[in-house]
């Protein structure tokens, strides 16, 4: 029966989750298996690989073929590494103490990359959420000082709106006295040409007529009066001159 070892899908759907697993290569993917020998979970960064190198180091010897992925996963972990200085032990080419010191040198090593990989990341990640909280400050500042520009404009123009009727009030105040003291050189010089243009006019020529006219008429009344008084005079003149005719 030949062996061999694959994955085993299990978790949630997009979320999956592995089983390392030895089975017989006819069953199917997800049924009936021998040994399971570590896990596999990809949702991890780095993914999360965890493998009983002893036990696959001892289905490797019995013959089992491991898929790609699976033996991808092996070499992750040292067990394809371990498979092959077990190999060289069984040969004679070293010792199994050399074969041991060899394979935890290759497992000090191999843990001290893992260990820069997970520090780059979280140094990454640290720099990119550093980036995002300057970028949101950014983003604040901005906003705060839009927010207090707008009402330092709103405070602006109202003073502007006050602060205009104090400045024409002083520019009225201002031009006043120039005013006042131009007023006297207006007012001498219309006051000597106004009065002759009174005199001048028509109608303060006509007035004079008026009062001569007004003046006359008087006058010919008063000879209009004196002409009963000589006629008074005339009619006793002839009756003192018919008195006296009789008396003679």
């Amino acid at each position: 029966m030949p062996v061999r070892i694959r994955l085993q899908r299990h978790g949630k759907k997009n979320k999956p989750f592995y089983w390392i697993v030895a089975a017989d290569s006819r069953s199917k993917r997800d049924g009936r298996y021998l040994e399971k020998i570590g896990i596999y979970n990809p949702n991890t960064n780095p993914a999360t690989v965890e493998v009983d190198v002893d036990q696959a180091v001892k289905w490797l010897e019995n013959g089992a073929q491991p898929s790609d992925t699976a033996r991808t996963l092996l070499s992750y972990r040292g067990a394809m590494m371990k498979f092959h200085l077990n190999g060289g032990v069984r040969k004679g080419a070293f010792s199994e103490d050399e074969a041991e010191k060899r394979f935890e040198a290759w497992l000090e090593e191999k843990q001290s990359k893992i260990q820069a990989k997970i520090e780059g990341l979280d140094k990454d990640k640290a720099n990119h959420l550093a980036q995002r909280m300057e970028a949101e400050k950014a983003v604040n500042q901005k906003r705060m000082a839009e927010l207090t520009a707008e009402p330092e404009a709103e405070v602006t123009a109202e003073t502007e709106n006050t602060e205009a009727p104090e400045v024409s009030t002083e520019a009225i105040a201002e031009e006043a006295p120039s005013a006042e003291a131009e007023a006297p050189e207006q007012e001498a010089t219309p006051e000597a040409e106004a009065t002759p243009d009174v005199e001048v006019a028509p109608e303060a020529e006509v007035a004079p007529e008026a009062e001569v006219a007004v003046e006359e008429a008087p006058a010919e009344a008063i000879a209009s009066e004196e002409t009963p008084a000589a006629v008074e005079e005339s009619s006793t003149e002839e009756t003192s001159a018919e008195e006296e005719e009789t008396k003679e």
